[in-house]
């Protein structure tokens, strides 16, 4: 039986961790303290995804087992570099599945691990996916993107079944642009429904990020027909219209008028796309990201809704 162990036991960790188990793998879920292992070892369940029971095949536990196939890093994206600097060296495939790009360094999530781990086979794993949905086995599609099609089809063979369809890609740039920018035009997605401006105003929104997502995967080296597809396209739509969206939310939240401040503090859990968008923003510089600058420019406090909205509609018209 092959082995995969899980660095992260959040939903989606867990939710990683209950799909490996489908798939015919020996599962190690590995939360951030032995404290937590040893209480879902004890439960056999996560608070954040009521109703789902771990199965035999998935293991609590407090460190990675030597003879583990792959190793899926599942932290939020601002932890990776903590996350994956504690791995002992070797040759295991990591599977990067935080979606963002680092503060201060601006690096993407594989830049991250080759710079603490460099030349250790890894990939990409994004898409359109609740955890919560694919906890309970509902059908799925994501990607996986790698430049070496070895890799990619011996890790589709340890995490694929036929309800969570696994797609390969070799542009693993432009999937991690994708992945991450997403969360930024949802934030603004959901500003525009908060603030009542309708259907018509975040369809045009979605439409217009989604040539954002193009621009900059082309400016930082990845292929504008990579964000067509479901680490783009897909999973732009879901997290601009799906309520479970913790980015909608949140934008949604500061459309009807509420402080940045009061929503975070009010989570348990992290919306990456807080930090991604300054770090976006940055990494792209000179790139046209109308809609990113403007919702950095809303969480940085440096505009208001109104003046952000304003400024997007002001700007001068041009064919498509």
């Amino acid at each position: 039986m092959s082995s995969v162990a899980v660095l992260g036991a959040g939903a989606w960790g867990t939710a990683l961790a209950l799909q490996a188990a489908r798939a015919g793998c020996a599962v190690t879920l590995i939360p951030r303290s032995s404290a937590r292992a040893a209480e879902m070892a004890r439960s056999r369940a996560n608070p954040r995804l009521p109703g789902i029971v771990l199965p035999d095949a998935v293991m609590p536990a407090s460190a990675v087992p030597g003879d583990a196939d792959a190793i899926l890093l599942v932290p939020p994206l601002q932890h990776l570099r903590e996350i994956a600097a504690s791995l002992p060296s070797g040759n295991t495939p990591l599977v990067v599945c935080a979606k963002g790009i680092e503060g201060g360094t601006q690096r993407l999530p594989l830049e991250i691990v080759a710079e603490l781990h460099p030349g250790r086979p890894a990939a990409f794993l994004t898409g359109p996916n609740f955890a919560h949905e694919v906890a309970a086995g509902q059908p799925a599609a994501s990607v996986l993107a790698a430049a070496d099609p070895t890799l990619r089809a011996r890790l589709a063979g340890l995490l694929a079944t036929p309800e969570f369809r696994l797609y390969g890609n070799e542009d693993a740039v432009g999937a991690q642009v994708g992945g991450a920018a997403k969360n930024v035009i949802a934030i603004a997605a959901g500003a525009v429904i908060g603030a009542g401006l309708g259907e018509n105003a975040r369809a045009a929104l979605i439409t217009r990020g989604l040539a954002e997502l193009s621009r900059a995967a082309e400016a930082l080296g990845g292929r504008a027909e990579t964000v067509m597809g479901l680490s783009g396209l897909g999973d732009l739509l879901l997290t601009c219209t799906g309520a479970s969206s913790r980015n909608f939310s949140l934008g949604l939240a500061l459309g009807r008028g509420e402080r940045l401040s009061d929503v975070l503090a009010a989570r348990s859990t992290v919306t990456e796309g807080v930090a991604t968008a300054p770090a976006l923003v940055a990494r792209a510089a000179g790139v046209d990201l109308p809609v990113c600058r403007a919702v950095a420019a809303l969480l940085a406090g440096e505009t208001t809704l109104r003046a952000a909205i304003a400024e997007l509609l002001a700007r001068p018209r041009r064919d498509e």
